[in-house]
């Protein structure tokens, strides 16, 4: 069994299946979400494991809501100009320019955080409902996660995951993607 694998099955998964796991993913009320990190070379095997996890909580009667930021961040950059157009602008301007250009898109014209609560359960049931929110990779080099969590801050109602791709720096520094500068201020629990 592999670190990944037995991470999520034996210290996340026996807390997602309490009645109420928010104590035991969180110390704050208003915060009911923490992180999953995982070695970003093994995406595969977590998308994976995540099935089988929400499988397995959907069969002990918990309701399972998945949030891709691939799909958001696809959301945002489409409701600013076609793919096609980013695609041709980075040629043009180059990545460093498309860059800054694409996390203020996520940032102000089409908040990342407003794509993610749009996506939370609607009739929110903390004792039933819980969330996980993956493909997180997909907003490498653009936009931390950090400033995500932090504005999800009484947004977010039911137990929620975050699978973090990265690398630990100390005890609680994480390294997105293992390439980025260690941020050292996550106040959610990592797992």
């Amino acid at each position: 069994m592999s670190d990944l694998e037995h991470r999520m099955k034996h210290v996340l998964e026996p807390i997602l299946e309490l009645e109420d796991p928010r104590e035991r993913i969180s110390a704050y009320h208003d915060m009911p979400y923490a992180l999953f990190r995982y070695d970003p070379d093994e995406e595969l095997a977590l998308r994976k494991q995540v099935t089988l996890l929400e499988t397995r909580l959907t069969q002990g009667g918990k309701r399972v809501k998945r949030i891709s930021l691939a799909e958001c961040l696809d959301e945002a950059m489409r409701s600013e100009r076609p793919l096609e157009e980013w695609i041709a602008a980075e040629r043009e301007q180059g990545l460093v320019s498309i860059v800054e250009t694409v996390h203020s898109v996520l940032s102000e014209y089409s908040p990342l955080v407003d794509l993610v609560a749009a996506r939370m359960p609607h009739d929110p049931d903390p004792l039933r409902d819980l969330v996980f929110i993956q493909r997180t990779g997909a907003l490498f080099p653009v936009y931390r996660t950090f400033s995500l969590l932090e504005q999800l801050k009484g947004r977010v109602h039911v137990p929620t995951i975050l699978f973090y791709p990265g690398v630990l720096d100390g005890a609680a520094g994480l390294r997105f993607m293992g390439v980025l500068d260690a941020e050292h201020n996550y106040r959610p629990k990592i797992f």
